[in-house]
């Protein structure tokens, strides 16, 4: 499963939404019977970086965006996985 675009609106940022969609999208996930939730994201998401790791998700690799603007500003982009594989 591949988790895009999740976002809490600034104002309501640290009470507790996004580490609920999080794992409600986990649970999805699992429900589903896939066998890992992957993501994508920016060097500069620093918040959000940190909540995928509270959550569990591992760092699995890093690349530089392919686009001339990517290689001009050096934006690395992390990809972060859950795995599923024997999780209750």
């Amino acid at each position: 499963l591949a988790l895009k675009r999740m976002a809490v609106r600034q104002g309501y940022r640290g009470s507790g939404i996004a580490t609920a969609l999080g794992r409600t999208a986990l649970a999805f996930a699992r429900q589903s019977g896939c066998r890992a939730v992957v993501l994508n994201t920016l060097m500069v998401q620093h918040q959000a970086r940190a909540l995928y790791e509270r959550l569990g998700f591992c760092w699995h690799r890093r690349y530089v965006l392919p686009t001339l603007y990517g290689h001009l500003a050096n934006c690395t982009v992390t990809v972060y996985r859950y795995d599923l594989s024997g999780a209750p």
